[in-house]
């Protein structure tokens, strides 16, 4: 090879001795597992391995010296890391990057098939054969794809995400890496990719290609990684299953699948451009050698091993995580809230809360049939129930150990002070992570229907989704299980509900006549206390059945109801129709449900006598908790329809008479005193709240206000701060112009 192949910035790959020198090295540092297929793999990408290399010992044996090696900790686990410089043309994008997690089709969803398009093959830690001859897990992954096309589709669908989502980035990563080069260093992890078809064999009866390939897949820097190999013109399906031979600058239409073959060969036909190619200030119209001169080498992490390799998945996203998941640049709200609740599961797993499989599933990497709980014969609505179920359960624990970890993991403030944003952080995870078992994500906010209430945890009858369904006609407590937990998800999965945009726009529809119509805004919140009303119940019970059938018929469009709760094939159920069978005006009125109550002591306050009776609507019947179900009270479903402003409530001490419309004139003195009662009373609560600090001073005595009902009266508090939030923007309202 001339000089005009060899100088020049692109590195070409060392001697195969010199590689298998670093190669033993690297296998005989302390705490690496990996399989040695990944290491030779990645070797001719290694720019002067020697760096690397410590002095040989007293036997000879060389490992990687310290600074070259990284031992991290995360919340899933360690891992053991090298430090290298790597050719910039190395690394694979990784499809199970959790920023584009919502463009597949997840194994979580019941209804996946092995024809389905946008699967991703399950993740799986690498297992192989040690000395001994027994079956061992080592630090790498693999999976398995159908074909070497399935395969290449794959990297082009997620380089397609990548770069619709990085064009929220507020400037130009390309341009910036062709400028600057690569300031940050990538992070990747060995995985091994198998062909479940057997290569066709050639002419002399060799495979055509390859059954297996290793890649190392960028778990931190996959936009890096894709806009680099932008500037090399090479995709990463080419890096990971072959280059071919017209990019290499060769004649013929064969494929070069050995790196150690192929990138010596493009690094020169590389160095050969940049000799040739004319120094252009502007980058834009330089040739690629020119554009890629400043990331022809770059620093990168190689993950090389772990103590528990069969977390090895989690423990990588685990690292990555939380540098994304917060600031929004490249995660949406489905990827980031589904991140979160990864997070939580992944370290359950780590403190031995949680086994295994059931985080697999949990997350969306295994199939809900695996599942300890599952039965052969559950349908697919069953199954999606039994999952999303599991998943409020665990982000809405009881278990103390549980809150401490969740805490951790969302950065939460102490349960008893808990936010309702929070409250909603976790019920956005909740939807996020229930969606990957239905065929298309939905905005993740409609799941946001509790209150603060919901800090206390959630508890669940136990009983299964055929059950409730059977008796939600006449059984109270069946039919508010089925619509506290459960209606929200399945409205939105078919699109009959969705996310309070807070806006009118995009809010028509289409008539059954063709006209259009204009939909009210509603809320969440409103839709599900619609079907809460009494007059609705039979109906409400019949739709939600229906959209059970239409989950189990192939998710096929619901049929709409009577009001006998019969379905009328061949009428589909539509936005439109929601809002007319079940209107906002119906969903303004709540059904009030028994709500367990903690008994908190009122600190003395003065009471304004009130001059004009406040008139009380007639109320919705009362659900009634069938004793000995076992359901904890919806856990603040309705306190979140409190806050919607339902009318005008009677106050404590009013007979509930209606006693007419009252007057304008009436309704603003009562208004006025209502102001002055609160005010006083906020006055009272700071009094008893200085007279009770005056008798532990110092903290030294015992304190007079026991935890839960101090936990009680701050919970009430907030909730009475919150409803004062809203109220001098509603006076404004109503307020004559300044």
């Amino acid at each position: 090879m001339g000089d005009s192949a060899t100088e020049g910035p692109f590195p070409l790959p060392v001697s195969e001795a010199r590689q298998s020198a670093w190669i033993q090295a690297v296998l005989a540092t302390e705490g690496v597992n990996l399989p040695r297929g990944a290491l030779e793999n990645v070797a001719p990408f290694i720019v002067d391995p020697e760096d690397t290399l410590s002095e040989a010992d007293a036997n000879g044996v060389r490992t990687l010296k310290g600074s070259a090696v990284r031992r991290l900790r995360t919340d899933a686990g360690d891992m053991v890391v090298a430090v290298v410089r790597m050719h910039g043309v190395g690394g694979v994008l990784w499809g199970h990057n959790e920023r584009i997690s919502s463009i597949w089709r997840s194994t979580a969803d019941p209804s996946v098939g092995q024809d389905t398009e946008r699967t991703l093959a399950p993740i799986r830690p690498w297992k192989g054969v040690v000395g001994d001859g027994s079956e061992t897990c080592l630090a790498a992954l693999e999976s398995v794809v159908p074909d070497r096309q399935a395969l290449m589709m794959n990297a082009e669908d997620a380089a397609n995400a990548l770069m619709r989502r990085d064009r929220v980035r507020p400037y130009d990563l390309e341009e910036d890496l062709v400028l600057n080069g690569q300031q940050e260093p990538g992070m990747y992890v060995p995985q091994q990719v198998r062909l479940a078809e057997t290569p066709e064999n050639d002419s002399d009866g060799n495979p055509m290609y390859p059954s297996a390939y290793w890649g190392w897949m960028a778990v931190r820097g996959n936009n890096r990684t894709q806009k680099r190999q932008s500037i090399y013109r090479l995709s990463s399906g080419e890096v990971l299953s072959g280059v071919p031979a017209e990019k290499l600058g060769r004649d013929g239409d064969d494929v070069v699948f050995d790196p150690r073959v192929w990138l010596p060969q493009f690094s020169a036909l590389l160095n050969r451009e940049h000799a040739e190619a004319e120094d252009d200030p502007d980058s834009a119209n330089g040739s690629r050698a020119r554009r890629a001169a400043a990331i022809a080498v770059v620093d990168a992490h190689l993950v090389i091993g772990t103590p528990t390799p069969q977390r090895l998945f989690r423990i990588v996203q685990m690292n990555n995580r939380r540098d994304h998941v917060h600031p929004p640049l490249d995660f949406d709200s489905t990827n980031r809230s589904r991140a979160l609740g990864r997070s939580v599961l992944g370290m359950y797993v780590a403190q031995r809360v949680m086994d295994e499989k059931t985080a697999e599933v949990l997350s969306g990497l295994a199939p809900v049939r695996e599942l300890p709980d599952a039965s052969p014969g559950m349908t697919v609505s069953e199954l999606r129930d039994l999952r999303s179920m599991k998943l409020l359960q665990e982000l809405f624990p009881t278990d103390p150990h549980k809150r401490h970890l969740l805490r951790r993991a969302l950065s939460e403030n102490q349960p008893s002070q808990l936010k309702a944003a929070e409250i909603h952080q976790r019920a956005r995870t909740w939807s996020a992570l229930t969606s990957e078992s239905y065929p298309k994500p939905w905005n993740p906010r409609v799941g946001q229907v509790f209150g603060t209430k919901a800090r206390e945890g959630i508890v669940l009858s136990g009983r299964g989704l055929r059950d409730l369904l059977a008796v939600a006609d006449t059984d109270d407590a069946a039919f508010e299980e089925l619509v506290a937990y459960r209606a929200v998800h399945w409205l939105a999965s078919f699109g009959i509900i969705e996310a309070d945009r807070g806006s009118l726009d995009g809010q028509e529809a289409v008539g059954d006549a063709g006209e259009s119509v204009r939909r009210s805004r509603r809320t969440v919140v409103n839709c599900l206390q619609a079907l809460r009303h009494e007059k609705s119940r039979m109906m409400a019970a019949g739709l939600l059945k229906a959209l059970v059938a239409a989950m189990d018929d192939g998710d096929r469009r619901p049929w709409q109801v009577g009001p006998s709760g019969k379905e009328m094939p061949g009428r589909e159920m539509t936005a439109l129709w929601f809002d007319t069978e079940f209107p906002k005006e119906t969903g303004g009125k709540p059904r009030r449900a028994k709500a367990a109550t903690t008994a908190v002591v009122p600190p003395a306050r003065t009471v304004v006598p009130s001059r004009t009776a406040l008139p009380m609507p007639a109320p919705g019947p009362t659900p009634v908790t069938s004793p000995g179900a076992g359901l904890r009270p919806d856990p603040g479903v309705q306190e979140a329809a409190a806050f919607e402003g339902s009318g005008p409530v009677a106050p404590d001490g009013a007979d509930g008479l209606i006693a007419g419309p009252p007057s304008p004139e009436a309704l603003v003195t009562r208004l006025e005193e209502r102001i002055r009662e609160v005010h006083t009373a906020s006055g009272g609560v700071e009094d008893a709240l200085a007279e009770l600090a005056a008798l532990c001073p110092g903290g030294t005595a015992a304190r007079p206000l026991g935890r839960e009902r101090a936990d009680a009266a701050v919970r009430l508090l907030n909730q009475t701060l919150s409803r004062l939030r809203k109220l001098p923007e509603r006076v404004e309202d109503v307020a004559a112009p300044a």
